[in-house]
């Protein structure tokens, strides 16, 4: 294939096939106004092709801001190509050509960016993740057949490095695999990044050196270029395996130059997501959005999580989830970062659905707010993903394991 496909949800007031010419003239070749040097061989080697066009329903009120002097709007799915000669492995660039301007035409009045396919030969420019689901779970000494078990530091900002690396001493002897900073908390007043990857992994270190187990901490090293490279080295220095880059805030080319080091494990915290994704026909769904990612070298990616204390529904988070394992090149598969809200309730729906443990599950207030401490949080999670796993239901591993009760009687309500 030497084309690049893209796959869009659209509505419009317009014709559809008027429409759907209009997004791809806008993202290739054509503007408003026919243009000199605009030649016939010029258009067939480069302006983009409407495809496909699947109508869907029609509706009288408009999505968004755009012509809407009609009272009847038309939606449908609509994909495009473009010759891989209009960027051929620059990926900023394909990234303005599948969303950029197209988001401002005014004779859409929804459009949002689904999916996209790329040609086999990218996998030759673009190593993708460096540990993936798999490699990640071996990093963390986590059997394959169960997810891993993780958390975030809470309070999200305000523990000096000595409160922090104390938490995370009961943390790991409670047998947590996965511990991250907060997308809040980087380099802070009373917390320097140097001084808490020195604490959290002299902790880390201690415990393997006496279980053989090396818990995983994602330290978030998000800022500048440089300090991005300097805090990634400093990770590297204490022997930590995993750092956390606030994937929205540093962009595609920043994520890639750290992912290709390829050291650490890679946690993509998708903060600021709700902006690109939250209103259902305009931005970008997941599918598309976690292949940009893997293209990036991203091994960890969110997705939120099953009855979760955002708004996104049960039904987007699957296909996320879903999504992450999909083929796509010749990469390894994403692990899906699931969290919002969750805690062992949400296991046995989550396997249920998914039927997959190539996960790693977090939870927050889940474990840190258990009735028996984060303890008991632990021991609660690793209790439900068994059971869920093994076939049990939520009442009868609640009544086998009296952390996982007292997590129910806590977070479940009725």
């Amino acid at each position: 294939m030497d084309r690049i496909i893209a796959h869009y949800l659209i509505e419009t007031p317009y014709n559809l096939s008027e429409a759907a010419a209009v997004l791809a003239g806008e993202q290739s070749s054509g503007t408003f106004v026919a243009v000199p040097g605009e030649t016939k061989e010029l258009k067939e080697r480069f302006a983009a092709r409407v495809e496909n066009i699947e109508e869907l329903e029609k509706v009288d009120r408009p999505s968004i801001p755009g012509d809407t002097h009609k009272s009847e709007f038309k939606r449908a799915k609509v994909s495009v190509s473009w010759s891989v000669e209009n960027f051929q492995d620059n990926i900023p660039t394909l990234i303005s050509t599948l969303q950029g301007n197209l988001y401002e035409l005014r004779q859409f009045t929804g459009l949002k960016l689904d999916d996209f396919e790329l040609p086999s030969w990218y996998t030759e420019k673009f190593r993708g993740p460096a540990f993936g689901a798999k490699g990640t779970k071996n990093l963390a000494g986590v059997k394959q057949e169960l997810p891993m078990i993780g958390t975030i530091i809470k309070p999200s900002i305000g523990m000096a490095p000595e409160e922090t690396s104390k938490l995370v001493r009961e943390l790991i002897e409670a047998g947590i695999d996965f511990i991250k900073d907060d997308e809040l908390m980087a380099s802070s007043a009373n917390s320097p990044f140097k001084n808490r990857v020195e604490l959290v992994m002299k902790e880390i270190n201690s415990f393997q050196q006496k279980s053989g187990k090396k818990v995983m901490y994602a330290f978030n090293i998000s800022g500048d270029l440089e300090t991005l490279k300097r805090n990634y080295d400093t990770v590297l220095e204490n022997k930590g395996t995993s750092a956390m880059l606030s994937i929205n805030s540093l962009g595609w080319a920043g994520v890639k130059a750290i992912a290709d080091k390829g050291e650490l494990s890679i946690h993509g915290h998708r903060n600021g997501w709700g902006m690109m994704n939250r209103h259902p026909l305009l931005g970008i769904n997941f599918p598309a959005y976690a292949k940009l990612w893997r293209l990036a070298g991203v091994d960890q990616l969110h997705v939120n999580g099953i009855r979760n204390k955002f708004w996104e529904s049960d039904e987007s988070v699957i296909r996320s989830i879903k999504s992450c394992s999909s083929k796509f090149l010749d990469h390894e598969d994403l692990l899906p970062v699931v969290s919002s809200g969750q805690w062992g309730g949400q296991a046995f729906d989550t396997y249920k659905f998914t039927n997959t443990t190539d996960l790693l599950y977090m939870a927050g207030g889940g474990i840190m707010a258990h009735p028996s401490g984060p303890s008991g949080g632990v021991k609660a999670l690793k209790q439900a993903w068994e059971g869920a796993v093994n076939g049990s239901t939520l009442v009868e591993t609640a009544k086998e394991h009296k952390e996982f009760r007292q997590s129910v009687e806590k977070f479940g309500g009725k």
